[in-house]
């Protein structure tokens, strides 16, 4: 089968779940024998969409990849500004505000729609992901009329999904596919899509690599303390900001050598505390060496489709902490028996203490949730569903779809 993805970004260290999503599949289905491509931006950071990685085409591990320049970088003053006024209208917006604020979304990209209209029918299938970028919104009925096409919504509880235009354009795939039953559930109710089909695939994790615990407390000067660990953007929208502010708290209520290990980009700075290690970007191997070492992962996002960094704690019988407010992260917890949701503070501070103070049941979450990532998320099986998602979108394919504004 030949399938192109499109999506915002792509490549290797980019951040984000959709993104780390799309290249794992891309890459992961040439591996089964499936001729694969990517139209995509040339930006790194979402933040500005600036042009950084070279126009045109190239390889990345037998995935072709078709970079397009961003016409402009966002205007962070001119969004914030149309971003507050589409939010606040609880789905209730003009098409032509919903327009404005998806030009200054972003990502607007040079010659996007004529590539897809020339290109799509080179391919079976077109998979579009997440669905909340231009790159999706434009480009889903442009080549939903030229081929089989697959939305990944990727998408939790926002406002944004509320909006008319989402119910258009995703009236324009022939088929969905989801990480979550949660996140099905949402999508189906909030975008009245009850009659398109689609699957819940999950995504996959690797069984756990050999991991150095020793060198990585001494390159972060951990010693024997025990520690949380956080893996992900700093970034308020993911919660570190709100875990950082709730562990120093927590350190102020109950002293002791307890650390916070926060792992991955720091979009926004996070205010300094002694017991807060920040890494910044790290590889794969200090990543896994950071939760297979950890008391908990801590996964604080009130917005998630699906949480790999979970099932990645769960591979190394690491227990998790996460918040409630998600109704993926509950589920995911709730599956497998790997984790304990929390609330509010009092609720987090309590769930610590429980594990500080409990090795037992610190090692009975951790085996359950390694217990259901062999069972329900190895890659095999995961692709296999996968599969199964693409040929259903070709069986089904529709012509006559509705058009982009």
């Amino acid at each position: 089968m030949n399938v192109l993805f499109a999506v915002h970004r792509y490549g290797e260290g980019i951040s984000g779940g959709a993104e780390g999503a799309c290249r794992e599949l891309a890459t992961r289905l040439v591996g089964r024998g499936h001729g694969v491509e990517v139209a995509t931006s040339r930006a790194v950071s979402y933040v500005g969409w600036h042009d950084e990685l070279p126009l045109g085409d190239g390889d990345d591990h037998g995935v072709r990849v078709h970079r397009l320049s961003v016409i402009r970088p966002r205007d962070p003053e001119r969004f914030d500004r149309l971003n507050r006024r589409v939010t606040d209208g609880y789905g209730d917006v003009a098409p032509e505000l919903e327009d404005a604020w998806m030009e200054a979304q972003g990502p607007v990209l040079d010659g996007y729609q004529e590539w897809l209209a020339a290109n799509a029918a080179r391919f079976d299938v077109v998979v579009f992901l997440p669905y909340l970028y231009w790159t999706t919104w434009t480009g889903l009925p442009i080549a939903g009329a030229r081929a089989a096409t697959v939305m990944h919504p990727a998408a939790h509880d926002e406002p944004h999904l509320l909006l008319p235009m989402f119910r258009l354009a995703a009236r324009s795939a022939d088929a969905l596919g989801f990480f979550t039953p949660e996140e099905e559930a949402l999508v189906r109710t909030r975008l009245g899509l009850t009659d398109t089909p689609g699957a819940v695939t999950g995504l996959g994790v690797d069984p756990p690599p050999a991991v150095d615990v020793d060198r990585f407390r001494r390159t972060w000067r951990l010693g024997d303390d025990p520690y949380l660990v956080y893996v992900g953007r700093l970034d308020p929208s993911k919660g570190a900001d709100t875990l950082a502010t709730q562990f120093a708290a927590y350190k102020q209520r109950r002293p002791g050598p307890l650390r916070l290990v926060l792992v991955g980009d720091p979009v926004y700075p996070i205010d300094a505390h002694p017991d807060i290690v920040v890494t910044g970007f790290a590889d794969e191997a200090t990543k896994h060496a950071a939760l297979a070492g950890a008391v908990a992962l801590v996964q604080p996002s009130h917005y998630e489709s699906f949480s790999i960094v979970l099932a990645e704690a769960w591979s190394h019988g690491t227990p998790a902490l996460v918040q409630r407010a998600s109704a993926v992260l509950e589920g995911q917890c709730r599956r497998s028996g790997g984790g304990i949701p929390y609330g509010p503070y009092v609720e987090l501070e309590a769930a610590i203490d429980l594990l500080i103070d409990n090795g037992r049941l610190r090692r009975r979450l951790g085996d359950a949730g390694r217990r259901y990532g062999e069972s329900e998320l190895s890659w095999p099986k995961v692709l296999d569903r996968y599969e199964t998602l693409l040929a259903a979108a070709v069986a089904g394919r529709r012509e006559g779809v509705p058009t982009a504004r």
